[in-house]
């Protein structure tokens, strides 16, 4: 597909990324070279989530977490047990897990979409690896899924980085 047809399908312009299509949002703007600052257009601009947190405000908290080492990676229903206590835990909404099993290693890809953003998982059991990414913006706790996904896959490690989305916005 032309990605020119793609980001139109998205609303977006490829000759201008990023941009914006959603009217209640506040930041700057680059229009032809001038730099314009936009007003929210509703009363309280707080309700677009963004996290306000030791002096910074920012969409919201990406976690990109490695498992080495990890068990039950091929378990469908563990694996999507697991995504549903993370959500619970880490306070977010749940609006849809979809999770799918790979033959013949039995690896799992998936996701859980969230309304403050998503869990996502793709596993490695034949090598006890599991990437994960915790997207969370609002009041979620993303720290909290930690110790949920410890607990389920017992990791010989966890590698995480810790990242502040939207910090430039």
């Amino acid at each position: 597909m032309d990605k020119n047809v793609a980001f139109a399908d998205l609303g977006m312009d490829s000759d201008t990324q990023p941009s914006r299509t959603n009217s209640d949002t506040t930041g700057t703007a680059n229009i032809d070279g001038t730099v314009v600052q936009l007003a929210p257009t509703h009363s309280d601009a707080s309700l677009d989530h963004f996290v306000k947190k030791d002096g910074l405000v920012f969409a919201g908290t990406h976690l990109i977490i490695d498992l080495v080492g990890a068990s039950r990676l091929d378990d469908l229903a563990h694996v999507e047990e697991t995504l549903r206590e993370a959500v619970e835990v880490s306070g977010a909404t749940l609006l849809h897990i979809h999770l799918h099993h790979f033959t013949p290693n039995g690896g799992v890809s998936g996701v859980a979409v969230l309304a403050e953003s998503h869990i996502s998982i793709h596993t490695w059991p034949e090598r006890g690896y599991a990437a994960l990414d915790v997207f969370m913006c609002g009041d979620a706790e993303p720290h909290k899924a930690i110790a949920v996904l410890r607990r389920a896959f017992r990791p010989d490690s966890i590698q995480l980085n810790d990242l502040k989305r939207g910090l430039t916005v």
